[in-house]
C-alpha cells in the first residue's frame, strides 16, 4: 500500500471519528476564538475535517507526481472524499445549520456526477477531470463546512455569515458544474433516446 492510499485510508478511518465527536452527547466545554464561542466538539471536528480534506488534496498530489496511481486508488479516493463531504452535510442538517433541501441537493449532484465519471470511465477508459466550476465548488464547499462547524469565526463579529454565504456559493456551483458535466457528456446518452 503506497502512501497516497494510506492517506485515503487514514481519511475514510476520519470519518467514523468526525462522526463520534459531533453527534455523542459529549460535553467539553466551549473555546472562545476570535470573540467567538465555539463547542469544543465543533472545534475538533472542524479540525478533524481539515486533515481529512488536506488528506484529500495531498494523496492526489503524490499519486500523480509520483506515478503511484493505483486502482484502489481511484476507486477510493473519490468515495473517500464523497462519504466525508455528505457525512459533515448531514450533521450540519442535523445542527440545524444547513437546510435539508440544500443538503440534499449537494448530495444528489455528487452521486450524479459520479455515476456519470463510472460511466465514462467504463466507456472511454478516460477519468473525467475536473473544470473550473467544479475545483469553486468544492473550494466552496470546503470553507462554508468548516466555517459552518466553528460558527463563523472571525467574521460573526462583523455580521457577518460567511459559512452560509459560502454555502449558497457552493450550490449555486454545485448545480452549475453538475449540469455542465452532465451537458459535456451527453454524447454518451444518445443511444438512449434513438430509436
Amino acid at each position: 500500500m503506497n502512501l497516497p492510499n494510506k492517506l485515503t485510508v487514514l481519511r475514510i478511518i476520519l470519518i467514523p471519528i468526525f462522526m463520534l465527536v459531533l453527534l455523542l452527547p459529549l460535553d467539553w466545554g466551549e473555546v472562545v476564538l476570535a470573540g467567538t464561542v465555539i463547542p469544543a466538539t465543533q472545534l475538533l471536528g472542524a479540525l478533524i475535517f481539515a486533515v481529512a480534506s488536506i488528506t484529500d488534496f495531498a494523496d492526489g498530489q503524490i499519486a500523480r507526481k509520483q506515478k503511484l496511481v493505483t486502482n484502489f486508488g481511484k476507486f477510493a479516493d473519490p468515495l473517500a472524499d464523497k462519504m466525508l463531504v455528505m457525512t459533515a452535510f448531514i450533521i450540519l442538517v442535523q445542527m440545524g445549520k444547513v437546510p435539508a433541501w440544500v443538503a440534499s441537493i449537494i448530495v444528489c449532484r455528487e452521486l450524479a456526477v459520479t455515476g456519470l465519471r463510472l460511466i465514462i470511465v467504463e466507456n472511454d477508459g478516460k477519468v473525467m477531470a475536473a473544470e473550473l466550476p467544479g475545483k469553486i465548488k468544492t473550494m466552496t464547499q470546503m470553507f462554508a463546512i468548516l466555517f459552518l462547524y466553528l460558527n463563523n469565526v472571525f467574521f460573526i463579529n462583523a455580521n457577518i455569515m460567511i459559512g452560509e454565504i459560502l454555502l449558497y456559493i457552493c450550490l449555486f456551483f454545485t448545480v452549475y458544474s453538475g449540469l455542465d458535466y452532465f451537458w459535456k457528456s451527453r454524447s454518451i446518452f444518445a443511444d438512449s433516446f434513438n430509436d
